[in-house]
């Protein structure tokens, strides 16, 4: 693979250089845009809608952000990005809009969204749409499979792994205890072999992550910073952060 430096040249933008008190909200063009002004590398999440289309959104359903209900996956593209936002005009958009608006200009990284089933369909529709694409992109995801699946769908792209110590929030329910512990110890690297780390800041120092960046050169990053402290220990402990709430 070519040169990677720029996975942490840069802070990372979580979900965009959002702001909701001036109507930024998180993965929104708008967001998005903020961040290439900044400067700044921009991270975003990616679902999968019901016509197999690639969307930029967090949440598996809608209630939190907008005014429709279900999951994402319910609807198709062209029906998700006519249901308004509450607190934005900005309406939900695909891959390639995010592609069309960075265009090359700051570094992304895509958060695939999946419930540990490798995310397939979302990996070949980002397979396409990310071709002809010569700007700085890296694939990262809770899910083993996803990493694993990249290397396959999408190998000229670098691909990371998300994690932190899983204990028992509800949001870890798909997974045993065994795949907790595996994934919070990395124990799956040697087969999904990441070209970075992302772990949850709280959580640091991570002896997994600091071995694999021994062994491999892997850099770490760290999500999400929002505070003074998070900050620190950041700088202590990994090459870069995913920062929000903040300008830095």
């Amino acid at each position: 693979m070519s040169d990677t430096s720029w996975l942490t040249a840069h802070p990372v933008a979580h979900r965009g250089l959002h702001n909701k008190a001036n109507g930024i909200i998180e993965n929104t063009l708008s967001a998005v845009s903020a961040a290439v002004k900044g400067g700044f590398a921009i991270e975003v999440d990616l679902q999968l809608a019901g016509d197999g289309e690639a969307m930029v959104f967090h949440d598996f359903t809608l209630e939190r952000l907008t005014t429709g209900a279900g999951p994402v996956l319910g609807a198709d593209a062209k029906t998700l990005q006519s249901i308004p936002f509450r607190d934005t005009e900005d309406r939900m958009p695909r891959l390639s809009d995010l592609l069309d608006t960075v265009g090359g200009k700051s570094a992304i990284f895509l958060e695939v969204k999946s419930n540990f089933d490798g995310a397939p369909l979302l990996l070949k529709r980002m397979a396409s749409v990310l071709t002809g694409y010569s700007g700085p992109i890296a694939i990262m995801s809770f899910d083993p499979k996803v990493v694993d699946n990249a290397r396959d769908l999408i190998p000229d792209r670098p691909r990371g792994i998300v994690a932190e110590i899983f204990g028992n929030d509800p949001h870890w329910d798909a997974l045993t205890g065994v795949e907790k512990v595996q994934n919070t110890h990395l124990m799956h690297a040697w087969r999904t072999r990441p070209d970075f780390v992302a772990f949850n800041v709280k959580h640091l120092p991570s002896f997994a992550a600091m071995s694999w960046k021994a062994l491999t050169g892997a850099p770490t990053l760290t999500w999400t910073v929002r505070t003074p402290e998070d900050r620190a220990r950041s700088a202590r402990w990994s090459d870069q952060m995913i920062f929000e709430g903040f300008v830095p």
